[in-house]
């Protein structure tokens, strides 16, 4: 009788029909983990900005104040009517674009000048991206108490300028002169802001290829054709950056007028977003208040957009 041989079964081809369910399983983990992962900053996000935002739009609309026994009321375009007749809020708009036209090319173009500098391959360039970097982590009250004082009528800055001329210098009450408590405060943020700037402006410049460089060097380009044709189309990406994280700061110029000015004198230095905190906190008008944040953020975000268009097409 013949014997009869039986095969074993067959193995379970990797990548079949069983390994589905366990690779569904362990994406399933995953996502699950990630979901877990992410809820603390999702949280944050939608507590701190986007429930803000909301709360934004629906009470520019109405009459709410901080402190009242009587719910809001549906005012319609009031707040915003009540802008356009306002003197405050016209001298905030000019002072935040004067502050902007002039803070952002020029710390930009400090910045991108240290930055080529400490880019170069000599000794103590250590040393000077941290000296440049330096008032970046410090906090900006403790830099405009600093600058408050030094621009004191006996601060630093008169005796430095007396000692220059001779005593020939009128001493000046910087923050407290209208024509020029602004431009003081200009020269604190570019002092304060530059190094953060020129830190991007660096990462930038290491990302250029250095072989670039030696074909230029071969072609016979110089130091400022090189620049012109070789580092400028470079940081396309980096100044788009540059320009518009700082633009977006100088419009939201808020911490420096707080501590040094308050505002004045005259409403020199008031800004949007100080006389939004100002309109809420200080009056109680968080209707008003909530009316010139929705314009502020209609600024910020068309100069933003037109500012990237720009710097796209002369890319």
């Amino acid at each position: 009788m013949a014997s009869t041989t039986l095969n074993p079964p067959p193995a379970p081809v990797s990548g079949g029909p069983r390994s589905a369910p366990r690779r569904t399983r362990a994406r399933a983990g995953e996502a699950t983990a990630a979901a877990w992962m992410i809820s603390p900053a999702l949280a944050l996000f939608l507590v701190f900005l986007i429930v803000p935002i909301v709360l934004a739009f629906a009470l520019a609309f109405t009459n709410a104040r901080l402190i009242s026994p009587n719910p809001p009321e549906f005012t319609g375009l009031d707040n915003f009517a009540l802008l356009v007749t306002d003197p405050v809020f016209w001298a905030s708009v000019r002072n935040t674009f004067y502050f902007a036209v002039v803070v952002v090319p020029v710390q930009a173009g400090l910045a991108l000048l240290l930055a080529v500098l400490v880019n170069a391959k000599v000794r103590g360039t250590r040393f000077f991206r941290t000296v440049y970097f330096l008032p970046v982590v410090t906090s900006m009250v403790v830099v405009s108490l600093l600058w408050r004082f030094m621009y004191e009528d006996d601060g630093l800055i008169n005796k430095l300028l007396q000692a220059l001329t001779l005593g020939r210098f009128t001493p000046v009450d910087w923050l407290n002169d209208p024509d020029w408590a602004l431009p003081a405060i200009m020269l604190m943020s570019v002092w304060q802001g530059v190094g953060f700037t020129m830190i991007i402006w660096l990462a930038g410049l290491q990302t250029i290829p250095a072989e670039l460089y030696e074909a230029s060097e071969l072609d016979g380009a110089g130091t400022w054709q090189q620049f012109r044709y070789v580092t400028w189309p470079g940081l396309l990406q980096t100044r788009t950056f540059i320009l518009v994280t700082i633009t977006i700061a100088a419009f939201s110029l808020f911490t420096q007028i707080s501590v040094m000015t308050q505002g004045g004198p005259l409403d020199s230095t008031t800004t949007v977003v100080y006389q939004a905190v100002r309109s809420g906190y200080e009056q109680l008008q968080t209707g008003y208040a909530s009316a010139i944040s929705l314009v502020f953020f209609l600024m910020v975000l068309t100069v933003s957009l037109v500012q990237r268009r720009l710097s796209r097409e002369r890319g």
